[in-house]
This record gives structure tokens, sequence and C-alpha cells, in this order.
């Protein structure tokens, strides 16, 4: 009996890590149409911090990802105060909120893993890298077909996900521009059936 209330306990933990972690901010897009699990949304300019990776796909994310953490939680120029007289001082690189997706997309031979801005930052105001393989990037209004779909991001997810939407898109009046993006909010340790993944295409009329 013990063993099994253990058990319920850290079932019960593990699905409610999940979504606390994920209580971050995500873009404040807009839904201008909805069937079932498809979206199509009007997103506003974005500021996205981004590094292009190379090797698998889960590699890839893996390798982006921990370069961009570096970034947000504070290896960044922040506002550096230098005292003329001395003492010299220097401010703490500053630290920037979590967002959520995280987003990869495939370029040629290459990935390009990415991180959206909190909107608190212009692009005047958001601290510059210090790695120089980070690129900050201001990414206009765009239109986007999107599906949303929970379990884990394996390649037969990802790929069964990016037919529906293609075949969605093949019978609208839209034409999708690109490659898919993927785009994942909960951390690794989230229950399967608790996450939420997207693929999104970009759209043309």
């Amino acid at each position: 009996m013990a063993i099994l209330l253990l058990v319920v306990v850290l079932v019960f933990g593990a699905a409610m890590v999940g979504p606390i972690m994920s209580n971050v901010e995500v873009p404040a897009y807009k839904i201008l149409k909805k069937e079932q699990n498809i979206e199509i949304r009007q997103y506003p300019p974005l500021i996205i911090a981004e590094v292009k990776t190379a090797g698998s796909r889960q590699a890839s994310i893996s390798d982006g990802f921990r370069i961009l953490a570096d970034f947000i939680f504070g290896n960044n120029e922040g506002e550096k105060q230098l005292s003329m007289n001395g003492p010299i001082t220097q401010q703490e690189g500053i630290k920037i909120a979590m967002t959520a997706p995280v987003q990869q997309e495939k370029t040629d031979t290459e990935w390009a893993i990415s991180f959206i801005m909190p909107s608190k930052f212009s692009i005047d105001t958001i601290p510059n890298p210090i790695n120089d393989r980070i690129k900050i990037i201001q990414i206009p209004s765009k239109r986007y077909a999107v599906v949303t779909f929970s379990g884990r991001s394996t390649e037969e997810n990802l790929t069964t996900h990016t037919n529906e939407l293609e075949k969605y898109i093949n019978g609208s009046n839209y034409s999708k521009a690109g490659n898919p993006k993927y785009a994942f909010y909960n951390p690794p340790w989230t229950l399967p059936f608790l996450r939420r993944n997207e693929i999104q295409f970009e759209l043309t009329e």
C-alpha cells in the first residue's frame, strides 16, 4: 500500500511540475481561424535570439538550447558600468526571462534554434550576446498555419503532424513558405500527455 501511494505521489508530482515550469510568457498571437487542432495565427513582430547548429535534430536542439540558455541567464553584455577614477566596477549581465516555445527549423544543412525574447525588450534594448554565434533578429508580423499536439518529439510524431498540416494547407487558399518550424513549450521532464508541441508553416496568400 505504501509503495502504491508513493507511485501515485510521484506520478502526480511529475504531472504538476511540467505545467508549473511551463508558466512563462508566450507570443501574443491572434487566432484567425481554428479547425480542431489546427489554427491560422497572425503573429506580431517578434525579436528572437537564434543560433545555427549542425548534426542530428535532437543533438542540434540540445546544443542550441545550451548556448541560448547561457545567453539569457546572464552571459550577455548587459548594462556595464565603468568608473573613470576607480575602482572599476562591472555589473553582472542581465538575466532575461525564459519564454516559450523553443523553436527549431531546418535551414539547408543546418538547424536554426531560437528563443523568442520577452515583449518588454525592443531591438535597441535587448542585451547583446557575448557569444558571436548568437544573432538577435527582428521578425516582422507573419501569418502561420499551426497544428498542436501532445506526446514526445519523436521523428514519427513530428512527421505525422507535419503531414497533417500540409494536407490542410493544400486544401485551403493558403500556400506555405519555407520549411516546417517545430515549437516545444515544456521542459523534458513533463509527462508526454501534458506536453504542448507544434508544427508551424509560414503562410502566403
